[in-house]
C-alpha cells in the first residue's frame, strides 16, 4: 500500500487559493481528497429541506466534476468524523492530513478528537488559515489582550495587515498531485436524508458596481446594493483573499465588514462563553419577558411594524435578510419585545443561508446591548422612522408585505412609546439589581 496524504474539505469548499490544500499539493506525497457530510452537525438541523445542505452538496458535485476532468475524484463519506477516520486509517497509509483552521466550539473540539486519533497513529496533522486575513492572536493589545471595541481593533487590524496577507495561493495549479484514482460519484442528498431544494445564490464574486456604490446604497434594503457574499464566505466557495483584495483597492467601507467579521471570529476564539452567554455579564438579571405568542408573530412576520414583517418573511422565504433589516429587527425583539436574544440568534441559526457563529452571535448581542462594543441599551430602533430613512418609498415592505395597509393586516403588537420605555426600565433594573 502506497503512503497518501489527505486533504479534508470542511468550510472551504473551492480548489483555487485554498491554503490548506496548496500545502497538501505541495508536499511530496499524491493528495486524497475527501469531504465528509458530518452527522454530528446534519442530525442537529430540523428541516430536511435545508437549502444550505442543497447548496453545500452542488459544491461537492462541482469540485468532484472538475477533479474527473483531471483524472482525479473527491472522495465523499457520511457519518461522525471520528468514526470516519478510524475507518479510513485502516483502509489507506496516510502520513499527513491537512485542512483548514474552523474557530466554532464544535469543531475545535472534533479537531481535537482527531488529532488525538492521528497521533496515535503516526499520522501528522496540519490545519491552515484561510476563512480570515487575521486571526486568533495576530492582533492584539500591548499587554497582549484581545480587544473588546471595534474601532481600536480595526486600527490595529490595518496596522498588522501586510501585502502578503492578501496574496492568493495557486492550489489550482497543482492538480497533477491529487491522487489519480476514481471514487464512486458523491452521495446525494437522498442518500444523506435531505431533500433537494431550489435555492438562488448570487455569484462568488464582487462586483464593480457594487464596490463603487456600496457606501451610499448599503442600508438600503430595496436597492441591489450589497454583496451577497455571505454564503460564500461562510462555506468558503470563495477566497477571502480575493474579496479583500478587490475591496481594500476599491470599497474601504466594504474592507470595514470584512473587518467586523473578524473582530467577531476573534471574540468567538477569545470568548467562546459568548455562544450562550451574554458577554457582559451585568446583564445576567434581564428580566426578559419572552412572551411565546410575540416571538411566534415576530418569526412569522405579523408584528403589525412593517418594516420588521418585511424583513421576516423575506428570511422565511429567501434565507437572507438585508443587513439594515437584521439590526431593526433584532432590536425589535430584543427591546420592544424583551425577548432573550439567544432566541432570536437561534431562530436565525435555522434560518439564514449565510449562518456564520461569530458573527451572527455579535450581530445579535450588539443590538440586545449585552455584547461587545454594543449599543447602549437605551438605543431602541424606532421602525417607523428607520422606515423613513432606508425605505422611504415603501419599496421594500410593498414587495414582501403588500397587504400593510389593508384591514387584514395586523395591528401592531406593542406601542413603540411605551416599549421603549419599559425597555429602558428593565435594563436599569438589571443594571441596578
Amino acid at each position: 500500500m502506497d503512503s497518501i496524504n489527505i486533504f479534508w474539505f470542511r468550510r472551504d469548499l473551492r480548489l483555487d487559493d485554498n491554503m490548506g490544500l496548496y500545502h497538501a499539493l505541495i508536499d511530496d506525497q499524491p493528495v486524497l481528497p475527501l469531504f465528509i457530510f458530518d452527522t454530528n452537525i446534519l442530525n442537529q438541523l430540523e428541516d430536511r429541506h435545508d437549502p444550505r445542505v442543497s447548496f453545500i452538496h452542488q459544491q461537492i458535485i462541482s469540485i468532484n466534476n472538475l477533479l474527473k476532468s483531471k483524472g482525479s475524484s473527491l472522495l465523499v463519506k457520511y457519518g461522525a468524523p471520528i468514526e470516519i477516520w478510524k475507518k479510513l486509517i485502516q483502509e489507506y497509509q496516510i502520513t499527513k492530513v491537512y485542512t483548514n483552521h474552523d474557530y466554532e466550539p464544535y469543531a475545535l473540539d472534533r479537531d481535537k478528537k482527531v488529532a488525538s486519533l492521528f497521533n496515535g497513529h503516526g499520522i501528522t496533522f496540519n490545519t491552515y488559515k484561510d476563512q480570515v486575513l487575521l486571526e486568533k492572536n495576530e492582533v492584539l493589545k500591548e499587554n497582549g489582550d484581545p480587544y473588546v471595541v471595534f474601532t481600536p481593533y480595526s486600527r490595529q487590524w490595518h496596522n498588522t495587515i501586510s501585502d502578503k496577507n492578501y496574496d492568493p495561493v495557486p492550489s489550482a495549479l497543482l492538480f497533477k498531485n491529487f491522487i489519480k484514482k476514481r471514487f464512486n460519484e458523491p452521495l446525494s442528498l437522498e442518500q444523506i436524508d435531505f431533500k433537494p431544494t431550489r435555492i438562488e445564490i448570487p455569484p462568488a464574486s464582487l462586483a464593480d458596481t457594487t464596490l463603487k456604490h456600496y457606501e451610499e446604497h448599503r442600508d438600503f434594503p430595496s436597492m441591489d446594493g450589497t454583496s451577497r457574499l455571505g454564503v460564500h464566505l461562510r462555506f468558503g466557495t470563495v477566497s477571502i483573499r480575493k474579496i479583500a483584495n478587490d475591496a481594500r483597492k476599491k470599497s474601504k467601507v466594504f474592507l470595514n465588514e470584512l473587518i467586523w467579521r473578524e473582530f467577531y471570529q476573534m471574540i468567538l476564539w477569545h470568548f467562546p462563553r459568548v455562544v450562550v452567554e451574554n458577554f457582559q455579564t451585568k446583564y445576567n438579571k434581564l428580566n426578559w419577558r419572552n412572551n411565546e405568542k410575540e416571538f411566534e408573530a415576530w418569526c412569522n412576520g405579523q408584528t403589525g411594524y412593517p418594516i420588521v414583517d418585511a424583513g421576516m418573511r423575506e428570511l422565511n422565504t429567501t434565507g437572507h435578510m438585508h443587513n439594515r433589516v437584521r439590526m431593526i429587527v433584532a432590536s425589535f425583539l430584543t427591546k420592544h419585545l424583551l425577548i432573550d436574544w439567544r432566541w432570536g440568534e437561534a431562530y436565525f441559526a435555522k434560518k439564514l443561508l449565510d449562518y456564520e457563529l461569530a458573527s451572527n452571535n455579535g450581530g445579535w448581542q450588539w443590538a440586545a446591548g449585552t455584547g461587545v462594543d454594543a449599543a447602549p441599551y437605551f438605543r431602541v430602533f424606532n421602525p417607523e422612522l428607520q422606515t423613513k430613512r432606508f425605505d422611504p418609498e415603501l419599496k421594500y415592505i410593498r414587495q414582501w408585505v403588500p397587504e400593510f395597509q389593508e384591514l387584514n393586516y395586523p395591528r401592531p403588537i406593542v406601542e413603540h412609546k411605551q416599549a421603549r420605555e419599559r425597555a429602558i426600565q428593565t435594563y436599569k433594573e438589571a443594571l441596578d439589581s
